[in-house]
């Protein structure tokens, strides 16, 4: 039974899902900056300069102490699959729980009474972290475009 839907498997070269995993970092990254960054441009220069740099920082922290080993895992998984990869396997499959958490925790802060330029910090922080984070999935697949030899290594 297994192999009557095999045909259907929306399968593509591992190199591939790495630049999806990258430009689906990157697209979120930019937008949750963006929303920041709309929210941060509603209050005075010197209070937007002082949270904008706070969110900065988070996102540094939140990129080298949760996200990189977090990319580096799932880039060896992607990596030490035979073959072609399901597409929506840039993550593993329980990470997509966490994935509808953080999209339902983003819409209750969202719609919640806390001020938009100090929850600027949380998405300025998340969004860059992912944006940096991307930065290694796409080195990683434009390794792979030029070396398709490259399975594992980094």
């Amino acid at each position: 039974m297994h192999s009557k839907f095999y045909k259907y498997d929306p399968a593509v070269d591992k190199k591939f899902l790495i630049a999806i995993s990258g430009i689906i970092w990157s697209a979120v990254g930019i937008a949750l900056c963006n929303l920041a960054a709309g929210w941060l441009s509603q209050t005075t220069t010197q209070t937007a300069a002082l949270l904008g740099i706070t969110g900065i920082i988070l996102s540094l922290l939140v990129h080298h102490f949760g996200f990189l080993k977090l990319v580096d895992r799932n880039i060896e998984r992607i990596l030490s699959k035979e073959g072609k990869v399901c597409i929506f396997a840039f993550q593993p499959w329980k990470s997509y729980l966490i994935i509808v958490i953080m999209i339902g925790m983003g819409m209750a802060l969202r719609h919640s009474s806390l001020p938009k330029p100090y929850l600027a910090v949380i998405y300025t922080g998340f969004g860059g972290a992912l944006l940096l984070s991307s930065i290694r999935y796409h080195r990683i697949f434009f390794k792979l475009i030029r070396n398709p030899l490259i399975s594992s290594k980094k």
